[in-house]
C-alpha cells in the first residue's frame, strides 16, 4: 500500500503521436492524448499498468467498433492536431487552440481552461487535496474534482429525479427496477458515465465522460468533508481512470455533439419505427394469444387507431408458467405464420421480446452449456443467477460462438416468419459473485467487471442478424438496457415505469438527461406500465406527451389484470384517435430529427436552455422541453388542469401551433390545454414539416406541408427536409430528396423559396406552407405558382405548384 506522504513527482518520459507521457519514480503514469481542438483525454495508471479492457465507448464518427474491442491507443478518426507543449520544473502544459492542459508535476493535479472569444476561463481544476488514488486506499478508481458555486450538473443517462444533478449522489449498475419512482429510485437500466458541467453565469461548460465498464458511482456535491473543501467525485469499482474532457463554450449542445461524435454514429432506423407501436403482456400470456392479438388490429380498425408496430412480450415464449427464449408455445399461437402474415397485411410490424439468460430447464440449455455459450463458474459450472421465476445462466456474448448461435437463433425463430425486429429486454446482466467468468474474446475476467458489455453486445448480435437476414433493410431494434454505444444499434425506453402523475412529469426529465447524454432515440411507456390502470385524465395526459418522443408505445403490465390500450376508455377513444393521428401529423419533422442526429449528432430532445442559453429564466426548473430547435411542448403533468402555463423563452416570438397566435418571447403566457390539444409552439424561424394527408389504419398516404414562422420584419428563415423510402439502405446510394426552402422577409413582402434537390421520386410537385393568418405581406415566389391561397382559424394556407 503506497503512502499519502510519498504523492507521485512525475517527470516527462515520452511523447509521440499527440500523446504525451509522465512517470513518477514509483512507476506511476499519467498519459495525456490530445485527439481534437475540443477534446483532450487523460489516463492516469497507479502502476504504470493498464488495469481495464479495451473500449467498445470510442467510435468518432463511425458506425460500430471491432467485436472484440478496440485498443485504447488507437486514436484513429480523431483529427489529432497541432497543439503546443511546455515543460517547467513545476507544470506541464498543453494547448489547443480550444483547451489548456496544466498538469502539476507533483502529484497529476489536472487544471482545465477552455477558451471563449479569445478569453480563457478555468473550467475544471481536480481537487488539490488527493484527486487520484495512487494505491493509497484500495483497488478501487477515483476522481476528485473541486466543486464552485453556480454549477449545473446535466447527463449521466438515465437518472431519476431533477435535471440539474447537483447535490445529488448516483449509482450506476445496472438493475431490472420495475415500478421505479422516477423522482427517487437510483440505480436504473442504463450506463451511461458522462456528464456535462455548465455556468450560466459565463455560458462556459464541458463535457466529461469515464470511459469505464465497470459499476460506478458518481456523487455531485452530496458528500462533503471539511479536510478537502467542497468536490464532487466518480468512484469506479475496478478498471483505469480513463476520462475525455470536451470543451463546450456557448451552449452546452456543443458537448452532446462532439460525444455522440466521439462514440459513434446514431443508427438511422426505419420511418415506420416512429410510428405509434402498440404492447402489452397481457395479450401474450393469455392461453388464446394469437385470438388476443389479432383483436388488437380488429380494434384499430375499429376505432382508426394509427399503428405501424406492435411489441411482441415474451408470453409467446413460454412453457407453462416460465419463458424460454427463441421457444415458440404452438398452443398459444397455433399458426405463426400466418400470425404474423396477419399484421404485416394491416401494415403492422412486430417487435419480438428475446431474453440473453437461458433457464436451466430451457430446452437448448444442455447444448448452450456443453459448447461454452454461458457465462461460467470458477469450477466450469453456470454461473448461476436468478431470473424471472427460475434460476438460469446468462449467455456469454464475449464468446464468438454464442454471437454465432444468437444470430443464427434470431434467424430461425423469429426473422424467418417475417418478424421484422427484436426487442432485447432484461439484458441488465444482474452478476453480482466474483467467482463467475466471461469467455473474454479468449482472455477471460470476471463477468461482473463488465456485465453492461454483455448487454451491448447482445444488442449488436441482434443487429447484426437482422443485417445479414434483409441486408437491403435498416434494422429496428429495441433495447431496456445499456451503456456508452448502445444509440449505434437501438431504439431505448425508461423501462418499467410506475403508474403516476409523479411518473409523468419526472419521465420528461429522464429523456431529457438521456438525450444530453448521446442517445435521443428514445421514449417511455404511456400510461405507466407497473401499478394500476392509469384514470382517464392520466392516461390522456400521458398520450398527450408520449406523442413527442420518439418511441411513442402504450405499454403496461397492471397490477389490476386490466391493459393499458387505446380504447380503454370508451369516451376518450376519439380522443386518442386524434392525438395518434396528430403524431403522424408530425412524421416529417420527427423523422428529419433523426436524420440529423444520425448524420449531426444533434439531440432530439433538449432543454429549452440548450437553446435558449443567456435567457437566466430558462434555468429554473420546469416541465417543458424542445423537441429539435423549432418546437417548444409544454405536456400537462398535474391533474385538474384545462390551461398550462408556459414561459417563452426570450429572444424569439412564438407561434401557437393551434390558434397561430403570436407571442413575444420573455414571458409567462397562459394558453388552453383541451384533452386532445397538447401546448406547442413554434419558433419564429422555425419551419416544421408536416403530413397533410387524411390517414386511416392500414390506409397511408403522405402530402407534405410546412408551417412556416416568419420573422416580423426584415430577416431570414430556412431549413431542410430529407425525404427517402424510409426503410432501406438506398438513401446512402442517393435514393433521397431534399426540400430547401428558404424565407427572406421585408417590410413590404415576404420572399419565399421551395427547392427541390436529388432524387424528386420522393418529392411532390404541390405542397402546401402554413403561415400565420395574421402574416399578409405579399408573397413572391421564387419558384412556383400559388393555386390556392386561404385561410382557415388562425393560419393561412398557400397551395403552391412547383412544376416538374
Amino acid at each position: 500500500m503506497a503512502s499519502l506522504l510519498n504523492r507521485p513527482f512525475f517527470r516527462p518520459v515520452d511523447e509521440a503521436r499527440n500523446r504525451l507521457m509522465l512517470q513518477s519514480a514509483q512507476g506511476a503514469t499519467l498519459e495525456v492524448f490530445v485527439l481534437e481542438e475540443d477534446i483532450v483525454r487523460v489516463r492516469v495508471l497507479p502502476d504504470g499498468k493498464p488495469h481495464g479492457p479495451r473500449t467498445w465507448a470510442i467510435a468518432p464518427g463511425m458506425d460500430d467498433v471491432p467485436l472484440e474491442g478496440r485498443d485504447r491507443l488507437d486514436l484513429s478518426g480523431f483529427a489529432r492536431p497541432r497543439y503546443v507543449s511546455e515543460i517547467t520544473p513545476d507544470c506541464m502544459r498543453v494547448s489547443t487552440s480550444k483547451i489548456r492542459l496544466t498538469v502539476r508535476l507533483d502529484g497529476g493535479f489536472c487544471s482545465w481552461e477552455i477558451n471563449q472569444d479569445g478569453e480563457w476561463y478555468v473550467a475544471m481544476e481536480d481537487r488539490p487535496t488527493q484527486a487520484y488514488n495512487f494505491g493509497w486506499w484500495d483497488e478501487r478508481v477515483y476522481h476528485y474534482v473541486r466543486r464552485l458555486p453556480g454549477e449545473m450538473y446535466l447527463g449521466l443517462g438515465e437518472r431519476a429525479g431533477a435535471l440539474d444533478r447537483a447535490n445529488q449522489s448516483f449509482r450506476m449498475t445496472n438493475v431490472d427496477a420495475m415500478g421505479y419512482s422516477a423522482k427517487s429510485t437510483d440505480p436504473l437500466y442504463k450506463h451511461i458515465p458522462f456528464y456535462l458541467t455548465w455556468r450560466a453565469q459565463t455560458q462556459t461548460g464541458f463535457g466529461l465522460f469515464y470511459d469505464t465498464l465497470a459499476d460506478c458511482t458518481f456523487d455531485m456535491g452530496r458528500e462533503l468533508d471539511n479536510y478537502h473543501g467542497h468536490y464532487r467525485h466518480f468512484v469506479a469499482d475496478h478498471g483505469d481512470l480513463d476520462y475525455y474532457f470536451i470543451a463546450s463554450a456557448g451552449t452546452p449542445l456543443d458537448a452532446v455533439r462532439r460525444f455522440t461524435w466521439m462514440t459513434g454514429r446514431p443508427a438511422l432506423m426505419p420511418k415506420w419505427g416512429l410510428g405509434y407501436s402498440g404492447s402489452t403482456m397481457t395479450y401474450t400470456d393469455a392461453p388464446n394469444a394469437q385470438a388476443r392479438m389479432n383483436e388488437f388490429t380488429d380494434r384499430c380498425a375499429e376505432h382508426d387507431i394509427l399503428c405501424d408496430s406492435f411489441h411482441l412480450s415474451s408470453g409467446y415464449t413460454s412453457i407453462d408458467a416460465k419463458r424460454y427464449v427463441f421457444n415458440w408455445n404452438r398452443e398459444k399461437f397455433p399458426d405463426v405464420e400466418g400470425f404474423v402474415n396477419r399484421y404485416l397485411e394491416h401494415g403492422v410490424k412486430l417487435c419480438a421480446n428475446i431474453k440473453p439468460c437461458l433457464l436451466r430447464d430451457h430446452p437448448e440449455f444442455e447444448h448452450a452449456q456443453r459448447e461454452g455459450l454461458l457465462i461460467r463458474a470458477a469450477d466450469g459450472e453456470p454461473a448461476w443467477v436468478q431470473f424471472w421465476d427460475e434460476v438460469g445462466a446468462y449467455l456469454d456474448f464475449t464468446n464468438p460462438a454464442t454471437v454465432t448461435w444468437w444470430k443464427a437463433r434470431v434467424t430461425d425463430a423469429l426473422l424467418r416468419y417475417g418478424i421484422a425486429s427484436t426487442w432485447n429486454d432484461n439484458n441488465e446482466f444482474e452478476i453480482w459473485t466474483p467467482d463467475a467468468f466471461a469467455h473474454g474474446f479468449g482472455k477471460a475476467f470476471p463477468a461482473r467487471e463488465a456485465k453492461v458489455l454483455q448487454t451491448l453486445l447482445m444488442m449488436r448480435a441482434s443487429r447484426d442478424a437482422q443485417r445479414a437476414y434483409a441486408p437491403d433493410k435498416r434494422p429496428f431494434l429495441v433495447s431496456r438496457s445499456g451503456c456508452v454505444g448502445m444509440h449505434r444499434y437501438v431504439q431505448t425506453w425508461s423501462g418499467d415505469n410506475a403508474t403516476s402523475w409523479e411518473t409523468l412529469r419526472y419521465n420528461l426529465k429522464m429523456g431529457l438527461g438521456l438525450a444530453l447524454s448521446g442517445v435521443s432515440n428514445i421514449g417511455h411507456d404511456i400510461g405507466g406500465f407497473a401499478g394500476p390502470a392509469p384514470e382517464p385524465e392520466l392516461f390522456i395526459r400521458w398520450v398527450q406527451f408520449g406523442v413527442f418522443m420518439p418511441r411513442f408505445s402504450i405499454h403496461s403490465w397492471n397490477d389490476d389484470g386490466t391493459v393499458n390500450e387505446p380504447w380503454m376508455y370508451p369516451e376518450l377513444t376519439p380522443r386518442i384517435a386524434r392525438l395518434v393521428k396528430l403524431r403522424y401529423r408530425l412524421m416529417p419533422y420527427l423523422y428529419q430529427l433523426l436524420h440529423d442526429s444520425s448524420a449531426r449528432y444533434e439531440p432530439v430532445l433538449r432543454p429549452a436552455f440548450a437553446e435558449f442559453p443567456a435567457d437566466p429564466q430558462c434555468y429554473a426548473e420546469c416541465d417543458d422541453m424542445m423537441l429539435g430547435a423549432s418546437l417548444l411542448v409544454a405536456p400537462v403533468v398535474e391533474p385538474g388542469r384545462r390551461d398550462r402555463q408556459v414561459y417563452l423563452p426570450a429572444g424569439a416570438r412564438w407561434f401557437d401551433y393551434w390558434s397561430g397566435e403570436a407571442f413575444d418571447g420573455g414571458q409567462t403566457v397562459t394558453l388552453p390545454a383541451p384533452w386532445d390539444a397538447p401546448v406547442m409552439l413554434i419558433r419564429e424561424g422555425g419551419v416544421i414539416a408536416l403530413n397533410v394527408a387524411q390517414q386511416h389504419f392500414g390506409q397511408r398516404a403522405d402530402r407534405r406541408a410546412f408551417i412556416v414562422a416568419p420573422m416580423a420584419g426584415e430577416g431570414s428563415v430556412s431549413a431542410q427536409y430529407v425525404e427517402d423510402d424510409g426503410e432501406t439502405l438506398a438513401w446512402r446510394e442517393g435514393a433521397c430528396g431534399t426540400w430547401r426552402i428558404a424565407v427572406q422577409g421585408g417590410l413590404e413582402s415576404l420572399s419565399m423559396t421551395v427547392d427541390r434537390d436529388g432524387d424528386k421520386t420522393f418529392l411532390a410537385t404541390t405542397i402546401e406552407l402554413h403561415l400565420p393568418a395574421h402574416e399578409s405581406r405579399p408573397i413572391v415566389l421564387g419558384a412556383g405558382r400559388i393555386v390556392a391561397d386561404t385561410r382557415d382559424g388562425g393560419w393561412r394556407t398557400l397551395t403552391v405548384d412547383l412544376g416538374d
